[in-house]
């Protein structure tokens, strides 16, 4: 088995799209939230977003792809590299293409001198877990993570704070 692990590109963008669309029937989120094909080709491939994808290929065949942004810690005073999806086609898990793709990211955050790599994983996704967990990572219990989106979103920044 051939894998490669490379920065993704505009022409990458339906391959994305169509694993995005499986990644929401796996996990469960309704598919009306997706954004646009071309949204999505504009916040990944664009400068101002900070997004990035990158791509595997198993065999000459586009497998997975990672989607990851940089984010800062105060505490360490350095970089951390966010790891928003880590998505494989169901017929290439389980052969070592996600923990190829985990070291080039790993690889990625080494070079852009990040002290960490930090990431979700839904509390049923028990595979995802022991995945996770088999290259020692560890879940962060002692922190609750927080959304505000939609409306709340919108009254909360328009209302009056005195």
């Amino acid at each position: 088995m051939s894998v490669i692990i490379r920065q993704a590109v505009p022409d990458d963008t339906d391959a994305i799209y169509n694993m995005i669309n499986g990644l929401s029937v796996y996990s469960e989120a309704p598919l009306e939230n997706l954004p646009d094909i071309e949204e999505m080709k504009n916040s990944l491939f664009s400068s101002k977003t900070g997004a990035e994808a990158c791509i595997c290929e198993v065999d000459g065949v586009i497998a997975g792809y990672a989607v990851i942004a940089m984010s800062y810690s105060t505490w360490l005073a350095r970089y951390s590299l966010n790891m928003e999806d880590l998505y494989l086609l169901p017929d290439y898990r389980g052969r070592g293409a996600g923990k190829a793709m985990l070291q080039y990211l790993a690889q990625v955050a080494l070079d852009r001198q990040c002290s960490r790599i930090e990431w979700n994983a839904l509390e049923w996704d028990k595979s995802a877990k022991d995945f996770y967990t088999s290259i020692d990572a560890l879940p962060l219990n002692e922190w609750v993570r927080y959304r505000l989106d939609g409306p709340a979103l919108q009254r909360f920044a328009s209302s009056d704070l005195r």
